[in-house]
């Protein structure tokens, strides 16, 4: 039985445990979204199940591409030092894991779920100049961790991993602190649903103080998109769910009036129907021998028999409500409106620049929020591999989130040359990576340096000792 004293590893691990299953519930509701499987429009519950297939044709998936479209945008370049120098050394933690594509997979789970994590702690297999276990880095899913902060700092003060093990069955969960991890398994066998009873879980940590560490920080950082104050994160495109589910039920409309509009609702006349008796309930059923078909012929030997057919359907509408809807969750995500083309076409640079205006403003505040986390990372990675140098004034680089075409970079890079900037800072404003600034300014300097030893010497300064003689020249003045 687990101590449900509160503040000890035991009440957190409850405490947490059960915050993270009551969010799984959300978490799934948006996943969904963003997967692009949203609730069925709803139709009367006597139809629903005849009409399961059809409703499903008329999702269309646009939270999925408001997430996207911001994901596209996030790419950090690296770390450089505090002086903005590149370091290696973070260049090669960078590397080693993997953080150029790595870094994707948290930006889209913040996205689409309101969160990401990633957790550093020691490389299995890599090991530092000094003989520490290098920093291994990995992305985690919100389903799986979550943290908790001290209401007086707003710091990070708890977190929590919870995993379940597919390969044999029991769950495992570690309570992280500053300076300590408690490690936890089920005491049973579970599904992927966790159990967060207070007789589910034991305690496996190798004594009653945990798994101390010294990495000065929560091993888990929390890549939280863009919360409100006092509120908690929610993914990009909560505030037009309500429009997704608008737009599939119109499209639900259009399908089902295009469909009898392929099927036009035809009438008759002036016929006489036969009628019979049904053998088995005993109601009198009229035959119908008018079935559409596209080899049928009808014919009624009514001598005023009169066949025709309704009217289709306008469907200028439904397009019309449907694009409005589009826009309207475009503008409310602030997401470009090129991203539905509609009537946009031969746009030029300048008119794709205003249009991105407030989509590249939210990236920014995107970016500034990230870039606190990743900090807290690097400064992890350091405190792992043991370096003494205080990565908490790294900076992040991060490409530009404005579409600029290259002329148009080469134009600015041109007239910064022109002023006085430096080539590394005419680099970084480029976009390069760190190490691809150094790679530039070493191949400048390379450059220069061969051109210098191939221009050819200078003539020897005239002094008084090869002066022309003047007496055998004649004056000076001829």
């Amino acid at each position: 039985m687990l101590d449900e004293t509160p503040d000890t590893p035991d009440w957190w691990l409850l405490r947490l445990g059960r915050k993270l299953r009551r969010r799984q519930g959300q978490l799934e509701e948006w996943w969904r979204y963003y997967s692009g499987e949203p609730p069925l429009p709803e139709l009367p519950s006597n139809a629903q199940q005849a009409f399961v297939d059809f409703q499903r044709k008329s999702r269309t998936n646009f939270c999925q591409l408001i997430s996207n479209a911001s994901v596209h945008r996030l790419f950090a370049l690296g770390v450089t030092g505090p002086d903005g120098e590149p370091d290696d050394r973070a260049s090669r933690w960078w590397q080693a894991n993997r953080l150029d594509s790595r870094q994707k997979l948290v930006f889209r789970a913040a996205m689409s779920q309101a969160t990401g994590y990633m957790m550093v702690g020691p490389h299995p297999r890599r090991v530092e100049e000094n003989g520490r276990p290098s920093p291994l880095i990995t992305p985690e899913h919100p389903r799986e961790c979550i943290v908790e902060y001290d209401p007086e700092t707003g710091e990070p003060y708890v977190g929590l991993k919870a995993i379940h093990n597919s390969i044999d069955g029991y769950g495992y969960a570690w309570v992280l602190y500053d300076d300590t991890r408690f490690p936890y398994k089920t005491k049973e066998r579970c599904g992927t649903r966790l159990p967060w009873g207070p007789d589910s879980w034991d305690y496996v940590g190798p004594s009653d103080n945990g798994e101390p560490h010294d990495l000065g920080m929560m091993q888990l950082v929390e890549f939280a998109r863009m919360p409100d104050l006092g509120e908690e994160p929610s993914p990009e495109f909560a505030g037009v769910m309500d429009i997704q589910d608008r737009v599939n039920m119109g499209i639900l409309n259009r399908m089902a009036a295009s469909r009898y509009s392929g099927f036009r609702q035809k009438w008759i006349k002036g016929h006489k129907f036969a009628k019979k008796v049904d053998p088995v309930t005993g109601l009198m059923t009229v035959e119908q021998p008018f079935v559409p078909s596209p080899s049928a012929i009808w014919a009624s030997e009514g001598e005023n028999a009169q066949f025709g057919q309704l009217d289709a359907t306008d469907l200028s509408g439904f397009l019309k409500e449907h694009a409005s809807d589009v826009r309207d969750m475009l503008i409310l995500s602030q997401t470009p409106a090129y991203y539905y083309a509609g009537d946009l076409i031969n746009i030029s640079a300048d008119t794709i620049n205003a249009l991105d205006i407030l989509h590249v403003a939210k990236i920014r505040e995107h970016i500034a929020a990230f870039g606190e986390a990743f900090e807290d990372v690097m400064s992890l990675a350091a405190a792992q591999a043991g370096v003494p140098e205080d990565y908490t004034e790294a900076e992040v680089r991060w490409a530009n989130p404005a579409h600029i075409s290259l002329a148009i970079k080469a134009d600015a890079a041109t007239k910064l040359k022109s002023i006085g900037y430096p080539l590394d800072v005419i680099a970084e404003e480029m976009g390069e990576t760190p190490s691809r600034v150094r790679r530039i300014t070493a191949g400048a300097a390379s450059q220069a340096l061969l051109a210098a030893s191939l221009l050819p010497a200078p003539a020897p300064a005239a002094t008084a000792g090869n002066l022309p003689d003047v007496g055998q020249a004649g004056t000076l003045n001829g």
